[in-house]
């Protein structure tokens, strides 16, 4: 099936792998014409984020025409909650809906071990895709991916938002201009918290056939920024992992919260009944798939890790020190560069560093909030320069929409896809891979006990610099 609008969705180097270019920079509208959409996966993620703000936002230059999901009550609940009006059908089948609807653009944010199927479907039919991160979940599927792009000569996007934050992009700026010198190391530490981190715990992301580990599914974003950041692929990884605080009690399978005869007792007892958006969502409709967004942290069917640490070292020669733990009292990261010339430091959220002044219960809910409503305040950057004085560099930062990347990137690919993109934060599948391919490198060294050579997992080869 031909899409029927003309989009220019390759380029030579796609071969290379080059930095995406956005494919709607060229697609051909009539006047008043509106850009077709169809979104695959009706979970949370893909109704608010990819869903409801699009709509909301975007409503006179897009529409969607489909939603796609396995189930039946909640891809109806998702196209209420998504406001999408009465001419957008809904399927369970993703090969119903390509043979009858013709989209523009598919996005997919359906289980991370599931993307490549969706995503290839999309590109065999002459689509253009938008996926959630991570892009997929191990080297082969990388491969299936890079290979069906190349064949079919479409393009695909990786919504990697955290790019685009005025923070982060404030890093990048500094690095770029060669602040402190030749970069030589970074230390990079993420802390999620008990109730943050506990929730990839209690969901489908706490089984490594479904997420790939949290090595891909949450630190896919942070290998991403290191590799925007230090401007280079990673060369090769060695990492430690295990699981030590979540699952492993045989007597707690199959229970989840709301069974639970613990729940008066437990400290991570969490009553998916008091939201009504969750209840709505997932315990109304969970005899359709069996999903049950409320499982038990100690069930023994978990098999991920919850503590992490990975040693990369990129074809640049930078090395990088990772750290992610799942179980923090507290929930922020920081991050420090060495350069030859100086040392630039960097953190959000850390309580002894800065006044934090919202709950860790609260902490997650409100960089998914979208609403645009939270106040502006300033976050530091610290730059040592060798033999110099010590400067702080404040950068405005909003909480909201993690940390301003949100509205940056749909605005970029929605709204303004023709306007400079100075600091390369559009992600395409090479960006995609290289931080699905630490990831995956982590996993297979923690199973091997040796490190893991990048260029070992797919048909890219580490570049010193990346390809822009």
């Amino acid at each position: 099936m031909q899409n029927r609008r003309n989009f220019l969705a390759t380029i030579g180097t796609i071969a290379a792998g080059a930095v995406v270019s956005n494919p709607l920079k060229a697609a051909v509208l009539s006047e008043g014409e509106k850009l077709k959409l169809v979104l695959v996966g009706t979970g949370i993620r893909g109704n608010s984020f990819w869903g409801k703000r699009l709509v909301d936002e975007y409503g006179d230059i897009l529409e969607f025409v489909a939603l796609v999901d396995i189930n039946p009550g909640r891809v109806k609940y998702a196209a209420d909650y998504i406001g999408v009006g009465k001419d957008c059908k809904t399927y369970t089948e993703f090969d119903d809906m390509i043979e009858e609807q013709s989209p523009d653009l598919i996005i997919v944010t359906t289980p991370d071990a599931t993307h490549h199927q969706y995503i290839i479907k999309a590109l065999e039919n002459g689509v253009d895709v938008l996926t959630e991160k991570p892009m997929t979940t191990d080297e082969d599927k990388c491969q299936e991916i890079l290979d069906a792009e190349r064949r079919y000569k479409r393009k695909v996007i990786v919504g990697f938002n955290y790019r685009w934050s005025p923070y982060n992009t404030k890093i990048k700026e500094l690095l770029m201009n060669n602040t402190i010198g030749k970069l030589v190391s970074v230390d990079f530490s993420w802390m999620l918290n008990t109730s943050h981190g506990a929730s990839y715990f209690r969901r489908w992301h706490g089984q490594r056939e479904w997420s790939g580990t949290l090595l891909i599914h949450k630190a896919t974003h942070h290998f991403d920024l290191l590799n925007w950041w230090i401007d280079s692929d990673p060369d090769e990884v060695y990492a430690n992992g295990d699981l030590e605080f979540y699952g492993n009690r045989r007597d707690k399978s199959g229970v989840n919260c709301r069974s639970c005869n613990e729940k008066d007792s437990c400290a991570f007892f969490w009553d998916i009944t008091k939201s009504q958006t969750d209840y709505n969502l997932y315990v109304k409709h969970e005899q359709h798939d069996g999903y049950i967004r409320d499982n038990c942290l100690f069930r023994p069917e978990i098999n991920i890790y919850d503590k992490m640490n990975v040693n990369v070292k990129y074809a640049n020669n930078v090395y990088l020190n990772y750290m992610l733990t799942t179980y923090s009292p507290w929930e922020g990261w920081r991050v420090a560069f060495n350069g030859t010339e100086g040392r630039i430091e960097a953190f959000l959220d850390v309580p002894y560093l800065e006044d934090v002044q919202i709950s860790q219960e609260d902490m997650h809910r409100a960089e998914m909030d979208q609403s645009g409503d939270q106040d502006q305040i300033n976050k530091p950057i610290i730059l040592h320069k060798l033999w110099g004085e010590q400067e702080i560099i404040n950068v405005g930062y909003s909480r909201g929409g993690h940390g301003g990347g949100d509205e940056r990137l749909h605005d970029h690919i929605f709204r303004t896809p023709d306007a400079e993109d100075e600091y390369q934060h559009l992600a395409g599948t090479r960006d995609g891979a290289m931080s699905v391919l630490i990831g995956t490198a982590a996993r297979n060294s923690i199973e091997s006990g040796m490190p893991v050579k990048v260029g070992s997992l797919t048909t890219l080869q580490p570049r010193a610099k990346r390809l822009v």
